[in-house]
């Protein structure tokens, strides 16, 4: 929470010296990249801070489960589908839903369309992915029936 705190300190530090120098801004939305199991445990409590969380699937699949995903020796055992993982995610998710904040999976999972309708049935309804996987992923949206 220190880490946090500190983060909105120098953002307020910021907004003194913009607003001494007579310099307009805009409003900032904050928002807490999700990559450990530690960040994804305390989901909640960040909803305190942030206006939105970010779930970068690759690292928190490989910190998961302690696997190098650079190891080729090891590539074999880095699962999106470990339960493990997809407890971590569905609680981000749920959390996130259950306090009206925009939530977004980031990461091959998200770009990838086996993982599509997963997402979806964990309450996911923001994918970030390369422009390049867009349209594969939007079909199979489009293509599911998924409740508000």
């Amino acid at each position: 929470e220190a880490e946090i705190l500190q983060v909105f300190e120098q953002l307020a530090q910021s907004r003194a010296e913009l607003d001494a120098r007579g310099q307009a801004y805009g409003a900032v939305q904050m928002g807490a990249m999700i990559e450990i199991p530690a960040a994804a445990l305390q989901a909640d409590r960040f909803l305190d801070f942030f206006d939105f969380l970010s779930i970068g699937t690759n690292d928190l699949i490989q910190y998961t489960l302690a696997i190098d995903r650079t190891d080729e020796r090891l590539m074999h055992l880095y699962n999106p589908r470990h339960p493990a993982v997809l407890q971590l995610i569905a609680h981000t998710i749920a959390a996130a839903n259950r306090r009206a904040k925009a939530v977004s999976v980031c990461g091959e999972m998200a770009g990838d369309t086996a993982y599509t309708q997963l997402l979806l049935g964990l309450g996911l309804r923001s994918f970030s992915m390369h422009p390049v996987q867009l349209l594969p992923v939007k079909a199979v949206v489009m293509g599911s029936r998924v409740q508000a």
